[in-house]
């Protein structure tokens, strides 16, 4: 099983999964389809799904014309506003796709329809891997848009937290630094938040990808799996785990934003798909 990472957009990533043997391919997120089927044709694969987290538009808008183009094409994805769904999926459904399985998982918060992928192959000595769209980044979490903090707390400790500690984590957004940011000012002290972060920072400055990182590494420092250490419930001025992530939500929802922010209007425009016809274009 070999994982594409591929950039798009502003800070989205989408991923081509590749069954080595039979040289047939899985899309998780395929918001850019001309760049997609680039990559599916450099790589000489054949594309059989394609399996979105959420439906926003960042994440799914590539459906319907992936589906024009490969007809038979199957889209999986647990929420109806999800362009092009042939698959509606359910929590701990599980999927196969020549040698690698998946099992979806439903975690439902950022949106009301959000599933991740948990994907894997029998015998194989390689770690499995967690596509966890907006629900789980390196080092954050996604924001409360559908659900509440009792929801992403059971997201969080009872169905990703609970995966192999090894699992490797493929996020929807590159994230890392701005998460970690605040992650050291919620634990100042935190070595491993300071080592992640200068690494994530050269990557940052290298244009390189910090996906991805493990299950094990993220309960080292990544705040929202670490809602009942103690200096997480400093922080916070609770004890209550759910409390203390509803908190840290709230915290990092007012962090300072970014230096560069993009134009509103700019982002508006996206939503609206008004810069689709141009985006299309070589």
């Amino acid at each position: 099983m070999k994982v594409k990472v591929i950039s798009v957009l502003e800070d989205n990533y989408m991923y081509l999964v590749i069954e080595e043997s039979t040289r047939d391919a899985i899309a998780v997120d395929a918001a850019v389809p001309k760049r997609l089927l680039e990559i599916i044709r450099k790589e000489e694969v054949v594309l059989r799904a394609v399996l979105t987290t959420h439906h926003h538009w960042d994440h799914a808008r590539g459906n319907e014309e992936l589906a024009r183009l490969c007809p038979g094409l199957r889209v999986y994805g647990a929420d109806e506003r999800i362009g092009a769904l042939t698959h509606k999926v359910t929590h701990e459904q599980e999927l196969t796709f020549g040698a690698i399985r998946v099992r979806c998982l439903f975690t439902p918060c950022h949106t009301s329809g959000h599933m991740c992928y948990f994907m894997w192959e029998d015998g194989s000595p390689d770690a499995p891997a967690l596509f966890s769209g907006d629900t789980l980044f390196v080092g954050g979490c996604g924001k409360f848009y559908e659900g509440t903090a009792e929801q992403m707390y059971t997201n969080l400790t009872q169905i990703l937290g609970a995966l192999p500690k090894e699992t490797k984590v493929f996020c929807g957004h590159e994230y890392t630094v701005r998460n970690l940011k605040f992650a050291l000012k919620v634990e100042p002290e935190n070595e491993i938040v300071k080592k992640k972060l200068a690494w994530a920072k050269q990557r940052d400055d290298e244009d390189l990808p910090t996906v991805p990182s493990t299950l094990q590494e993220e309960f080292l420092y990544n705040p929202f799996l670490r809602v009942t250490e103690e200096p997480l419930q400093k922080f916070t001025g609770k004890t209550d785990p759910v409390e203390v992530l509803r908190t840290l939500r709230t915290e990092k929802d007012n962090f300072k934003k970014p230096k560069e922010r993009p134009n509103p209007q700019a982002v508006l425009a996206f939503d609206w798909g008004l810069f689709s016809p141009f985006l299309e274009k070589k």
